[in-house]
């Protein structure tokens, strides 16, 4: 049981916050990442930035663009978090497309993730059917859950073969649009959060997309074991910088 899971069997609504590595000054990785811990978030999901980001909305498009201009690289990202775990102990994961992943050698990046203390990888655009036929190994070699992501168009079928292939959770994105782009949560996200939960899967459910307060983040977590902050924080990280961070968090919960 790696460190993900520890914390989805402990009895609360857990808070993951993403950010993109690099973003807004190359060095705040690990100041955001301390203030994130400090201000108790249960998780949190660092960002490769990625010049083509199509999955994001533009939010995070912008931060990836400005954390690529300040010069963060995956070698950095790797160089920056080496002692990480001497001071940070909740989950960590990164999340990306998997370019970057294939570029640096998927074994060398797995192995440096475990040398790191990296509990887990969300890889949007890495198909279920390519990671077991080609990844699945090297993902377990090195004891990295890998996060696949389901949406409201999602046939029951194919959340039962993500829910087969998981080990960690499942990111449950809460609408079909890009990250950033919702105001809040209609019927059809309230019956498909009912949907999910009546199929009683095997991985909890942590909702992404759309959460940016207390008010969202509640009506996400009815139904599910947590959810994912992105681009609200991202925003705040514009305006406040790192400074900002705790009183964000105390916002949500």
């Amino acid at each position: 049981m790696n460190r993900i899971q520890k914390k989805l069997s402990e009895n609360k609504k857990l808070l993951s916050i993403y950010f993109t590595a690099g973003y807004p000054s190359l060095e705040d990785t690990v100041p955001i990442l301390t203030k994130l811990q400090e201000s108790g978030v249960d998780m949190v999901e660092i960002g490769l930035p990625f010049s083509d980001p199509l999955a994001d909305g533009p939010t995070i498009q912008q931060s990836s663009t400005q954390a690529l201009q300040n010069g963060m690289t995956t070698h950095r990202l790797f160089d920056q978090l080496k002692n990480i775990r001497n001071t940070i102990d909740i989950p960590l994961l990164l999340m990306g497309y998997f370019n970057p992943v294939l570029q640096y050698g998927v074994e060398a990046f797995c192995k440096r993730c475990k040398e790191i203390g990296i509990d887990g990888l969300i890889l949007p655009d890495l198909p279920l059917a390519e990671y077991q036929r080609h990844y699945k190994a090297t993902f377990e070699k090195f004891d990295l859950n890998i996060i696949f992501l389901i949406t409201p168009q999602t046939p029951d079928a194919r959340i039962r073969e993500i829910d087969n292939a998981s080990n960690g959770f499942i990111y449950m994105v809460s609408s079909a649009s890009t990250t950033g782009s919702k105001t809040g949560f209609g019927d059809a996200q309230t019956q498909y959060f009912d949907r999910i939960a009546k199929m009683n899967l095997k991985n909890p459910c942590i909702v992404g997309f759309g959460i940016k307060d207390a008010t969202t983040f509640k009506m996400a977590t009815k139904k599910a074991k947590g959810a994912i902050i992105g681009s609200a924080f991202i925003k705040m990280l514009t305006q406040k910088g790192v400074d900002g961070i705790s009183s964000f968090i105390n916002t949500i919960r």
